[in-house]
Parts: C-alpha cells; sequence; structure tokens
C-alpha cells in the first residue's frame, strides 16, 4: 500500500506492519501484560458521543490553539518516542522537520537516537523536550542545560518509570539497541530487506544523549528494559519534580498523571500542564484510560494547568471529544511511528495531512469554527444499555 492510498491511521499500521521486521513492529504495537490497556485507550473513545450543534456558520474553520507558551496550528502534539531510527533512517529528524511544517508541536525523548542539538537545529515549530530523571543526577541536570540551551520551547517529566512495564512482546523477540544480529533476528530483518539495506548503510542506531555518561550504551547492545531498569531512578518525589521545574523556568509539564490527586500535586510542585498518560498501555497494565479521566483532571486542576491528553487517539473525532471534556490538545505517538516507518517525513506529512483534515471536516460537522468554542455542551457519556427483559 503506497502512502497515497492510505486514508487513516489504520492503513498506516497496515503499511508499517509491512515495511518493519517483526521484532519492531511489536515494539511499537506492543504493551504491557494482556495489553489491556492497549486496546482500552482507544476503545474507551466510543463510550463518548458528540453532540452537533447544527445550522452555525462553518464557512471557516481555525484549528489553533494556544498550549505550552506556543501558538500552533491544530491541537497535536507528538508524543516523545525513543530510538525513532529504528524505524526509518532519517529518525527524529524526518519527524521534527514534518511537525514544523504543519505548525504542530514535537516533543523529543531523553532516548532519541539523535542528539537532542541536531533536533533543535532541524526545527521549525516548537518543541518540548522530555526528561526521565536518571540515578545519574549530573545527567539530569545536564540534560536540562542542553536543551535550554538548544531553544527547546518547553520541557516535562515523564513520572510513571520507576521500573519498566513487563512488555513481553519485547521479550519474546529480544529487541536491543541497536539490533542484535541472532539467528531469529536475522530471519525477520531478511524478511524485510528495504529495511536491511538502509539499517546496513546508514550510521548505527544508539542514544547520543546519554551514551557519553553510561559507558555500556557506545560499547554494546542493550535491552530497553535493561537500560530503564538499570539507569532510571525508581526514588523521584514530587520534589524532585518541582526542583526540576524551577530549574527549567519555563513552559513546563509532568507527563504520566493518572489521576486528580497526581494533577494537583503536580501543579504544587510547578507544573503549568499535566498530560494524562499510561504510557501508552506500555507500563502498568489494566489502569484507566486517558479520556476517562480528562474531565475530573480539569475540573481538580481549575485553570491553574493545561491539561493534554496522551493515548489512544486515532481519529480526529478522538481530539474532538478530548477537548470537548476540557484538554487543551493531544499526544499521539504510534501513529506518528507507523507513518515514519512507512515512508520517513513523507508518511509523517500524510499522517499530519489525514488527521488536520479529518479535524476541520469533524469541526464543520459539529458546528464548531474554532477550538476555543468546544465545550461539554458537544459531548456526552453513552448512557449504558441494557438488554430488554425477557
Amino acid at each position: 500500500m503506497t502512502l497515497d492510498r492510505c486514508f487513516n491511521v489504520a492503513d498506516l499500521r497496515v503499511t508499517a506492519r509491512r515495511a518493519l521486521p517483526p521484532a519492531l513492529f511489536n515494539f511499537i504495537d506492543g504493551g504491557a501484560d494482556d495489553e489491556v490497556t492497549v486496546r482500552r485507550n482507544t476503545g474507551a473513545f466510543d463510550d463518548y458521543e458528540l453532540l452537533p450543534q447544527a445550522l452555525s456558520d462553518v464557512s471557516q474553520v481555525s484549528l489553533e490553539t494556544e498550549v505550552l507558551g506556543q501558538r500552533i496550528a491544530s491541537p497535536i502534539i507528538l508524543s516523545p518516542t525513543g530510538t525513532s531510527r529504528l524505524f526509518h533512517h532519517d529518525g527524529e529528524l524526518a519527524v521534527v522537520r514534518a511537525a514544523g511544517a504543519a505548525g504542530v508541536f514535537y516533543s523529543l525523548s531523553t532516548m532519541s537516537s539523535v542528539s537532542l542539538e541536531d533536533v533543535a537545529a532541524a526545527a521549525t515549530g516548537p518543541t518540548l523536550f522530555q526528561l526521565y530523571v536518571h540515578r545519574d543526577r549530573g545527567l539530569t541536570r545536564e540534560l536540562m542545560d542542553r536543551a535550554k540551551a538548544a531553544g527547546f520551547s518547553a520541557a516535562c517529566v515523564t513520572i510513571d518509570t520507576a521500573v519498566l512495564g513487563n512488555r513481553e512482546r519485547d521479550l519474546v523477540y529480544g529487541l536491543t539497541v541497536p539490533p542484535k544480529l541472532t539467528l531469529k533476528s536475522l530471519l525477520g530483518f531478511a524478511s524485510r530487506p528495504r529495511w536491511a539495506l538502509n539499517h546496513l548503510i546508514h550510521d548505527r542506531v544508539t542514544l547520543p544523549n546519554v551514551s557519553h555518561r553510561v559507558s555500556t550504551l557506545s560499547e554494546e547492545a542493550s535491552s530497553v528494559i535493561a537500560y530503564v531498569n538499570n539507569q532510571f531512578d525508581p526514588s523521584v518525589t514530587w520534589d524532585d519534580v518541582a526542583e526540576v521545574a524551577r530549574a527549567w523556568g519555563g513552559p513546563f509539564a509532568v507527563k504520566g498523571v493518572m489521576s486528580a490527586t497526581d494533577a494537583v500535586r503536580a501543579v504544587e510542585a510547578g507544573a503549568t500542564a499535566v498530560m494524562v498518560s499510561n504510557h501508552g498501555g506500555r507500563q502498568l497494565d489494566g489502569v484507566a484510560a486517558p479520556i476517562d479521566l480528562i474531565a475530573e483532571v480539569v475540573d481538580a486542576v481549575a485553570g491553574r494547568a493545561e491539561v493534554i491528553l496522551d493515548g489512544g487517539v486515532r481519529r480526529g473525532t478522538h481530539v474532538l471529544k478530548a477537548l470537548a471534556l476540557g484538554a487543551r490538545a493531544c499526544m499521539m505517538g504510534r501513529p506518528y511511528l507507523w507513518a515514519l516507518a512507512s515512508g520517513g517525513q513523507a508518511g509523517v506529512d500524510r499522517f499530519l495531512g489525514l488527521m488536520n483534515g479529518e479535524l476541520e471536516r469533524d469541526m464543520a460537522l459539529l458546528g464548531c469554527r474554532t477550538v476555543d468554542e468546544l465545550s461539554r455542551d458537544y459531548v456526552r457519556r453513552r448512557a449504558a444499555t441494557w438488554p430488554a427483559n425477557r
């Protein structure tokens, strides 16, 4: 399937599956344990119904909004995802260029496969640096200083990775960074010759933001599980988050909030935005879907911080439901990785074009001219239906 025959996110997923070795496709696609949360994140949007308001003048529809101190062309933020060069040799550079062309926020992970300085240099739109707090607090401070010096628009700290979730697909395929050549992986790579050729002729995939301080990363392949469990600090507290917020001194988000209580704690620690996220279902399985928490988090922070949804978004109508419940923007991760794998920057351009096209059409059909007009008047939770008495 060529990009011009991809008409939605599901089509891009199919194309990515055909392009990537099984280990890498499953790395994107998989989640923790039984992957209940992965499925629920998207499925939960079906529990909400949109309520169009007819005969509004929608001859002009604008998707523009402001989030994290930046005016953006549509309420989409590309989530931080690690090691993007595993999926296409241009990796994070392709994505940040596509984001800039579309006028949306791009988020860079600490675990990126292109340095934060190179990504910042390629950016033409707003950028956010996502921080994991390492056991080496000197590295953590260094990353913040580098991101600030490089000109990132905002920062966030992820709070849901004290240890890595039980991602069994990664265990099955033995995924490492860079990919390690075993009999099983060789068979998978050989089944995708175009990917294998690109992997061989381009620079090896590393984690350049941290490899100078973590010697094993420059010496041998390391599983993502081993890296996280050895390097991320499980002793992080809200006091540490407050320290990071003060050190950053600008628009700052806490990512991984999954309760109204933690949303309030994030605000008290200095967050200007909270990202309601369960890490795409890749950490603790069986937790709530972000869409089910948006309204109560919005009410709890009471205007003291922006609320951003991260998880399960696949359609423009999903974004509208979240915004109508009070979110300021929605983050998307897996969809743009599928798009990246499908065609590099052209794939991400196609994805963002499809999403913005859906949003414009759906806004008009809903009877809204601007994002700011969206409110709970436009959405309701679907009533439970019970079988008729027999």
